[in-house]
């Protein structure tokens, strides 16, 4: 049954990826089946903020109803896929895929709502000001859905004598579809209802019939309303993508992912052989079905998104290199194989879970607090994460177990083991005093933070436009360009503290960044006179960003916020399924781990941005996970070893899954190394305190958390710990996972 389990798994994959490269019969590849986002599609994304002192109840309607007139708007330009959402309390975000003219798209979406009542001749009734309130209702007299209005005082004169005219039989219709009796309410240019008018109306309250279901009377109200109540919408945040720069390193992305891909898959065969075998194929099946998922669920796929597919990818190994560690560790125990592969499976199991499910948290509470790229990149990974634990439990077990079962390939060696002395292939020979050495860790880190974030505040922190507000301009010359020249022209526009540096193959690109966050308008000026300078016309403009001073002041809340929400997440997560000493230890980690990403932004200079908040999360949520690992150890020895001293019990805990933690991270870098150098700056900026968080989390997982555990331990509950150990010499001697004696 197993045999043929695995047959027909293994012919499940390579249908998997004829479909997804190459299509069968009506089903086509899956990249064109993908929404790809802006940054790789194309088009012009575009934030507006509403000027408004509305709150509480009053501001959500005010957000929903400018919600829905710009969605007539951008749904008016015959764009495909356009995107209107609101971000935040009194922010709106709209994505137009496709979107040529950057300028006028801005500005037909930043317009204020014209709302106007006119007669059938085009005469001027009254505007969206005059109308007081409106909304749906039950007719008293005709049944059926309607619209009631209600006018101020100059609105209603207006419109009594607007009724009294449309009643008269005087007026002599010219718009089209409009009765000479009746008042056209006309949004935006185009109308949206033309009720006759049956009364001269004197009250300042009017009611629209017709044959409306209850939706169509609930937009049309809401419309109306937003006609009266326009809230003034400024532009803070602005970017137009060049579809072929976003293919372009979509498929550098893509190159890098496949490197990094097969160096994971040569990794694993070399230090768990069979099993490494097992683990390679659960993520050929891995691979295309996060693609087919993300499909499914209606994602939309990023550049920073293809970081999180690639990153989760390296964090996929993570549960086999758990599982595989535990088979290799009960083998090293004197078990059979196949009792070794069956016992592994099922003790690394809520290891697995409790791991994942921490970096979950830190996914959900990224995606609440990011906006825009960040969210594909959080979508991406927790879509990654949940499939890893999938493939990993289902997929890889299936073949180990049959590898197992095997007579040629059952065999120790095949599984990492020597057959003479009954240890790891590859292993870690030495055992480590963790906690004897405790001081010299916190002495070093806290030196390399102090160090760190010292520089940073003392020369600044390098905020980039993002953080700080400004604008960014990336422009194809057709050639070297003079920067002397480009700078000449700029300062002529006023513009003298731009960063002017080359890109693109050859260098023909130059990318603009100044602090100025110049609008939509002042953009078209400064072009206006920059391309013609260079005999250039539109095309030449790739991207540009656009960062008002309040977004930056939005994502510094925001990366607060999420920190702290994610870290409380996790601590609550962590003190039900340890307790709470564990919970205080993993949370001292997971700030030191931010603490020296930061320091290394401080240190070096590297320049903080939007994605930076991303990779802060991830690291959080990365870190905690191979904390938990440790902690979970500890956590069985503190069962088997109830009368050992604490010391050894925690040293010995380490040392079981050191050569784990450093297994995981090696992957998982070895995955993101290559997305650094060929991945293009968007990449870049996620990949850089990944790597460095990364390897912060691995740091604090074996030398800083254990260690306070251990000191928590000894403040609370001394008298438990402080006795001689009472434990056997065979529950001191227990093997590492990779072969060391503790």
């Amino acid at each position: 049954m197993k045999r043929l389990l695995a047959a027909l798994m293994t012919v499940l994959i390579i249908f998997l990826w004829v479909i997804t490269l190459t299509g069968l019969g009506g089903i086509g590849p899956i990249m064109d089946k993908v929404k790809l986002g802006l940054d790789l599609k194309g088009g012009v994304y575009v934030v507006m903020e509403a000027q408004t002192d509305a709150t509480g109840v009053e501001l959500e309607d005010l957000m929903k109803q400018t919600q829905l007139v710009l969605e007539k708007r951008v749904n008016a330009m015959g764009l495909s896929e356009p995107v209107v959402t609101i971000e935040g309390e009194t922010r709106l975000r709209v994505e137009l895929p496709g979107a040529e003219d950057a300028e006028a798209a801005i500005d037909a979406i930043g317009r204020t709502a014209m709302l106007q009542f006119v007669l059938a001749d085009g005469s001027f009734v009254l505007d969206g000001s005059q109308v007081k309130n409106a909304g749906a209702t039950i007719s008293q007299e005709k049944g059926g859905y309607a619209i009631n209005l209600e006018f101020n005082s100059e609105g209603t004169e207006a419109f009594a004598e607007g009724t009294r005219k449309a009643r008269s039989g005087t007026v002599n219709p010219t718009v089209p579809g409009v009765a000479a009796s009746a008042i056209a309410i006309i949004l935006d240019g185009e109308i949206i209802s033309a009720p006759v008018v049956n009364d001269v109306i004197l009250n300042g309250s009017a009611e629209i019939t017709g044959n409306f279901t209850e939706d169509e009377a609930v937009t049309l109200a809401q419309l109306i309303k937003a006609g009266s109540l326009p809230a003034e919408l400024k532009e803070v945040n602005s970017s137009i993508q060049a579809g072929k720069l976003g293919i372009d390193a979509l498929k550098m992305s893509l190159y890098a992912g496949a490197i990094g891909i097969l160096l994971i898959f040569i990794l694993m065969l070399v230090i768990y052989r069979v099993m490494g075998l097992a683990a390679n194929i659960s993520l050929l099946i891995y691979i295309p079905a996060i693609f087919w998922v993300l499909t499914l669920l209606g994602g939309v796929l990023t550049l920073p998104g293809v970081a999180g597919i690639i990153l989760s990818i390296g964090m996929a190994v993570d549960a086999n290199v758990i599982i595989f560690a535990r088979i290799r560790e009960e083998i090293l125990n004197e078990k059979t194989v196949r009792v070794a592969v069956s016992s592994g499976f099922k003790r690394a199991m809520g290891t697995i879970i409790d791991s994942q499910i921490t970096t979950i948290i830190a996914a959900l509470v990224l995606y609440q607090f990011g906006t825009g790229p960040v969210r594909g990149f959080a979508m991406t990974l927790m879509i990654g994460i949940v499939l890893s634990i999938f493939t990993a439990v289902v997929v890889s077990q299936l073949y180990v177990v049959l590898m197992a079962e095997s007579k040629l390939l059952g065999q120790k060696k095949f599984f990492g083991i020597k057959e003479e002395g009954n240890a790891a292939a590859v292993e870690i020979k030495r055992t480590f005093s963790f906690i004897k050495h405790r001081r010299t860790f916190y002495i070093v880190t806290a030196a390399i933070m102090v160090i760190g974030l010292g520089v940073g505040f003392i020369r600044g922190f390098n905020y980039g436009i993002d953080f700080t507000g400004g604008t960014m301009l990336q422009i194809e010359m057709g050639e070297v360009a003079d920067m002397d020249k480009v700078e000449s022209v700029l300062e002529g526009y006023g513009i003298n503290d731009a960063d002017i540096v080359y890109a693109g193959e050859g260098n023909t690109q130059i990318v603009i960044r100044t602090t100025d966050s110049l609008e939509n308008q002042e953009r078209a000026e400064l072009l206006d006179e920059f391309l013609p300078a260079f005999e250039l016309d539109d095309s030449a403009v790739l991207a540009f960003e656009q960062f008002g001073p309040s977004i930056g002041d939005l994502l510094k809340r925001n990366a607060v916020r999420a920190v702290l929400w994610a870290s409380l997440g996790m601590l609550i997560y962590i003190i039900v399924r340890f307790e709470w000493k564990f919970g205080i230890a993993a949370l001292v980690g997971v700030f030191h781990d931010v603490l020296i990403v930061i320091a290394f932004y401080g240190l070096f200079n590297v320049t903080i941005n939007n994605p930076f908040i991303a990779g802060i999360l991830t690291v959080v949520g990365y870190s905690i996970n191979d904390t938990i690992v440790v902690f979970d150890r500890i956590r069985e020895n503190l069962k088997i070893m109830k009368k050992s001293k604490l010391e050894p019990l925690i040293d010995l805990s380490i040392n079981q899954t050191v050569f784990r933690s450093l297994m995981t991270s090696l992957t998982t870098v070895i995955a993101i190394v290559p997305l650094y150098i060929m991945g293009g700056d968007t990449i870049r900026q996620f990949a850089v305190p990944l790597i460095v968080g990364i390897l912060a989390g691995a740091a604090s997982s074996i030398f800083i958390c254990s260690p306070i555990y251990y000191q928590i331990c000894m403040l609370f509950d001394k008298p438990k710990y402080s006795g001689k150990s009472k434990g056997s010499k065979k529950q001191l001697k227990t093997r590492s996972e990779d072969g060391a004696v503790v």
